[in-house]
C-alpha cells in the first residue's frame, strides 16, 4: 500500500495543471507590466530627488542642474531620447523607469542622470506618472 501522501486524492490531472499554471502566473505577474504610478505620490519623490536639478517646474532649472553640462531634461516638452529596452520606441514608460533605476550613462546617455536605484519599482511608477503630468 502507497503512504497516504502518494495516494490518489480524487484530484485530476487536469486540476494539478490547471493549479501549476495559476501558480506560474501569478509568480510572473510583477515582470509583466509596471504598477500603475500615482501621479501625487510621484511629485512627493520629484521633490525630495528630482527637482535639485530638474528645477520644481520640471523646466531642468534647479539650482543645482544649473551647473550641469549637458543641463537636465526638460520634462515640460516631454521629448526623451533613450530606448532602453530597443523596441524603437525611445521613451515609453519601461525606458524612464529603467534610466531612473540605472542612470542614464548605462545607455548611452549623460552621466549627469545618476541612477536612483534605491527608489522601488513602485517609487519609481509614481515618479513616471508625475513626470509625464508636466508635459505642456
Amino acid at each position: 500500500m502507497l503512504p497516504s501522501a502518494l495516494r490518489w486524492t480524487g484530484w485530476s490531472v487536469g486540476r494539478h495543471f490547471a493549479l501549476g499554471m495559476l501558480g506560474a502566473t501569478l509568480a510572473l505577474a510583477p515582470f509583466a507590466a509596471h504598477a500603475a504610478g500615482d501621479a501625487a505620490k510621484g511629485k512627493t519623490l520629484f521633490e525630495t530627488n528630482c527637482a535639485s536639478c530638474h528645477g520644481t517646474s520640471g523646466k531642468g532649472d534647479g539650482p543645482v542642474g544649473a551647473a550641469l553640462q549637458p543641463p537636465p531634461r526638460d520634462f515640460t516638452i516631454g521629448d526623451f531620447k533613450l530606448d532602453t529596452d530597443k523596441d524603437g520606441k525611445p521613451g515609453t514608460d519601461t525606458d524612464l523607469m529603467n534610466v531612473i533605476a540605472n542612470g542614464a550613462a548605462a545607455y548611452g546617455g549623460s552621466a549627469m542622470m545618476a541612477p536612483w536605484g534605491h527608489l522601488s519599482e513602485q517609487d519609481r511608477a509614481d515618479l513616471v506618472a508625475y513626470v509625464r503630468s508636466l508635459h505642456k
